[in-house]
């Protein structure tokens, strides 16, 4: 009997796997997402066609994330003007979303309460995805930015013309 019950969630979780398409890879078209804001706005990625777009997936508990999220938070303010947008898009349940109000009060770079798309992290976070202006992605991989990994990254990106 246990062996059989072992095997059909083995089962079910290779179906579960198997129906999820794998994570989008630089060069490839970004797949639709929306995204709910924190302030309740709500974003789809055909709004944000025509800017420069980075997805931060990030944790509470995660060092590297809790110092890249103010350097990002930064950034974004100082580039937003040149069609820079980006999201923080925490990874966990644990902590309510109360819990982080003064953090997110805090940045100027929206938080997303709830994020749907095929997107994700790349095994580790954080996770950060760069899509530019024409909306191909640019940029994915689970590793932290540096202020020198931004600007090799984005600045190129934000110098192409809006289409």
């Amino acid at each position: 009997m246990m062996k059989r019950l072992i095997a059909l969630v083995g089962a079910g979780w290779m179906l579960a796997s198997a129906a999820m398409p794998p994570p989008p890879k630089v060069g490839d078209i970004a797949p639709p997402f929306r995204m709910k804001l924190v302030d309740g706005t709500e974003v789809s990625s055909d709004e944000l066609r025509g800017h420069v777009v980075v997805l931060n997936y990030w944790a509470t508990w995660c060092a590297p994330c809790r110092a890249e999220l103010p350097l990002l938070d930064r950034y974004y303010s100082l580039r937003r003007d040149a069609g820079l947008r980006a999201y923080a898009i925490t990874t966990e349940d644990s902590v309510p979303l109360f819990k982080l109000k003064a953090l997110f009060a805090a940045m100027k770079m929206p938080a997303v309460k709830s994020f749907k798309g095929n997107y994700g992290t790349l095994g580790a976070v954080p996770t950060n995805y760069i899509i530019d202006r024409a909306g191909r992605i640019r940029y994915a991989k689970a590793a932290a930015f540096e202020l020198d990994d931004l600007n090799r990254e984005l600045i190129p990106l934000l110098k192409e013309p809006a289409s």
